[in-house]
């Protein structure tokens, strides 16, 4: 997942990734320092370390809010000298100018979003609430103001290269849709509500962090955990122990339905309490039940979308992105939801027919679906995920399966480094070198689940690149795996590997920026083409060749045999049904709580999620979505807000660019420069339909998609 929480709150301020120091430039006020310790906070000027990569031994909690208040100010009045200068508007001293305003306030902000979503503390959050508003009502006073629209919308693109072109283009659009047109009285309305759903959105992601560090599972007797390998429940005694209950077994939780220890856990009570912990954890009627909440954002969601002369939030939401309309976006949903649900119809007979075999008793329920699940496939294909575990190492897969794959398609070689400090002890670096040996990026890794950090995997930006202001990429990559009892090896599970995959995708997204302006580089492109490089990413895990090099025994330093090997690929359709109805159920629950036309419509939350998941079909209920509108942080705090479906539309185009890849020779150089120069360079600097195009040559085809997940032959 791209971290966009973080990308909507720089690109909502308009900032960009100077780092510049603190002199006068034509843009910039000297706004004067009147607070003494500004001289020391490491945001008033930029990072004397590589790429300007964030000074985190220096950095301190009392750093951010003086950084936020001078940066504000500073800001303004940046703004206000571009939509009040004198001068006829031009494209240098309008949207250039623009581009390198606000650089204080994009320092601070940048960390600081990084920082509350993989290692916050009650002093972030309080000032995450505190900051939310005023945030928004920052952003509004640029893309509100009137004299400002007036000098964007006059700028004339003739002598502008393309790239120029379309920085005017994007400038104009995200005003018109922030409502630059709006009256003077709408626009205060408009406000009012950007404020409120700034609070509202950090009060969400502040609670459902609490929700799933409270909503994790203490158990007294190891039997309970049968199934569970010895390093697994040695971890769960030391996580019992921090937690302050030693002698127990804490059982935490990630942030999707299901719990990955759930197709180990032999003891179905067991079973049963972990995945009703995970269901209920955001709907206990306590200080962490975000329903209240949610109800608040869609309603004002539905409000702003009003004022903004649409009849949904989703309407308004879609403009800019591929789909357009959610009309085109549901109607990909539907031709992927009737053959998942039919499929996982199959799936779920097939379970049930093993436990009546087994003499179980009971009809399956959906924390029995894993544990069976992983029986059938065993039956199916003689796969055992604890088999094929003990080959996947954490840092082998990262350096000799990510890096290695980077290396044979891109070129790429990575230098692992240790002299630039960290927010956390977890994180390692790496120095990232091109084809041509020149240094283009520092990369950040943070494996491991903590209760400071949310749950998911994402890729963020700690430094964007860009030519305008001499910038390289500095990139994260956040997971949450599950850290191993001191001494032991990190193993992880397939799903894991293929998430490490995916997210590395993002980041080379990231590395590959090759644009003048920061606005349109990298990854700042629409949520459903964002996910399409990562998704590429993800089948390079098993690529023979790159499988064979990181899949190592971390004992007997074995690689991993040819048979576990075919049994991998045969069962790489399994469970599909199942895995995608989670998804593209979620996906459609997303749109339905943002293509409401009427506050009326908007009944209790899980009212509301009842009737849309029967709407659409989805009645299986051992399948429940990959996420319950009580916890689902992507849609009411992470920013794919009426953008949940961005993957399968991404899926898509992914799925067809594979097999344009596997008849092209899959794993060479030629093809790794071809999808770098018209996918991954490009960012949001070209019509991305014609990017796929140039790449492929033809438009996206769905039959690619459905082949690949088994739907069709």
């Amino acid at each position: 997942m791209k971290n966009i929480s973080s990308v909507l709150l720089i690109s909502a301020l308009a900032l960009n990734q100077s780092c510049t120091t603190m002199k006068k430039t034509d843009t910039q006020q000297e706004i004067p320092v009147t607070d003494p310790s500004l001289s020391s906070n490491p945001f008033m000027k930029k990072s004397k370390l590589q790429y300007e990569a964030p000074e985190f031994d220096k950095i301190k909690n009392e750093h951010f809010k003086p950084a936020f208040d001078f940066g504000l100010q500073q800001h303004d009045a940046e703004i206000l000298k571009i939509a009040n200068n004198p001068e006829a508007p031009t494209f240098e001293n309008t949207i250039v100018a623009l581009e390198k305003s606000g650089e204080v306030l994009k320092r601070a902000t940048i960390v600081f979003s990084n920082l509350t979503s993989a290692n916050t503390n009650p002093t972030l959050q309080a000032l995450d609430e505190e900051y939310a508003p005023i945030f928004a009502a920052h952003s509004d006073k640029m893309y509100l103001n009137e004299n400002l629209y007036k000098r964007i919308n006059s700028i004339k693109e003739d002598g502008l290269d393309a790239e120029g072109k379309r920085l005017v283009q994007f400038y104009k659009q995200n005003f018109e849709i922030a409502g630059a047109n709006l009256s003077s009285a709408d626009k205060e309305k408009l406000k009012q509500i950007n404020q409120e759903l700034a609070s509202l959105s950090t009060q969400y992601a502040n609670k459902l962090l609490e929700a799933r560090k409270q909503g994790g599972i203490f158990f007294s007797d190891a039997k309970e955990l049968e199934g569970l390998s010895a390093d697994e429940i040695e971890a769960a005694a030391t996580d019992a122990k921090t937690a302050g209950q030693p002698g127990k077994y804490l059982l935490a939780l990630q942030n999707t339905t299901q719990q990955p220890l759930l197709q180990n856990l032999r003891n179905r009570a067991t079973r049963e309490k972990l995945f009703k912990a995970s269901w209920l954890r955001a709907e206990k009627g306590d200080g962490n039940d975000t329903r209240e909440t949610i109800e608040k954002l869609a309603k004002l969601r539905l409000k702003k979308a009003q004022i903004l002369g649409k009849k949904s939030f989703a309407e308004w939401k879609l403009q800019d992105q591929m789909a357009k309309t959610p009309e085109a976006a549901t109607k990909l949903m539907n031709q992927i939801a009737t053959p998942a649900v039919e499929t996982a119809k199959r799936e779920a007979k097939d379970i049930q027919d093993l436990i009546d075999q087994q003499k179980g008793g009971f009809k399956v329920e959906p924390w029995d679906w894993n544990f069976y699940a992983e029986q059938v496939r065993k039956a199916k294909y003689d796969l055992d995920e604890n088999q094929i575990k003990p080959y996947f190492e954490v840092t082998t897969v990262l350096e000799k399966g990510v890096f290695y794959a980077a290396e044979k398609f891109y070129g790429l070689t990575f230098k692992k480094r240790t002299d630039l400090p960290v927010y956390h002890p977890d994180v390692v670096t790496y120095e990232v070198f091109d084809h041509d040996g020149k240094s283009i990026a520092i990369y950040y890794l943070d494996f491991y689940t903590r209760d400071s950090k949310n749950g998911g995997a994402w890729m963020s930006n700690f430094v964007e690149q860009s030519y305008l202001l001499g910038t390289k990429p500095v990139i994260v990559n956040c997971y949450n795996y599950q850290k191993p009892a001191p001494g032991k090896a990190s193993l992880i599970s397939y799903d894991d590997v293929s998430t490490m995959f995916h997210e590395f995708g993002h980041s080379i997204h990231g590395m590959f920026a090759s644009q003048k302006y920061p606005s349109l580089s990298g990854t700042s492109v629409p949520r459903d083409f964002v996910e399409f490089p990562s998704q590429i990413n993800e089948h390079w895990a098993l690529d023979p060749v790159v499988l064979k090099n990181y899949a190592i025994h971390y004992e007997t330093k074995q690689p991993i045999p040819q048979d576990l090997v075919e049994k991998i690929k045969k069962a790489a359709t399994f469970n599909q049904g199942y895995m995608t109805t989670e998804l593209v159920s979620a996906a459609a629950l997303d749109m339905d709580w943002h293509t409401v036309t009427n506050e009326s419509q908007l009944i209790p939350v899980l009212d509301f999620e009842k009737q849309s998941l029967a709407s659409h079909g989805f009645t299986l209920a051992t399948v429940p979505p990959r996420y319950h509108t009580p916890y689902f942080a992507h849609i009411w705090g992470g920013g794919y807000s009426a953008g949940y479906y961005a993957y399968l539309w991404s899926e898509t185009l992914d799925n067809d660019a594979w097999e344009w890849i596997k008849n092209n020779g899959g794993l060479t150089r030629e093809n790794g420069d071809r999808f770098r120069k018209y996918i991954l360079s490009v960012g949001n600097s070209v019509d991305l339909n014609q990017a796929f195009r140039d790449f492929t040559g033809h438009d996206p085809d769905i039959k690619p998609l459905l082949r690949n997940r088994g739907f069709i032959k």
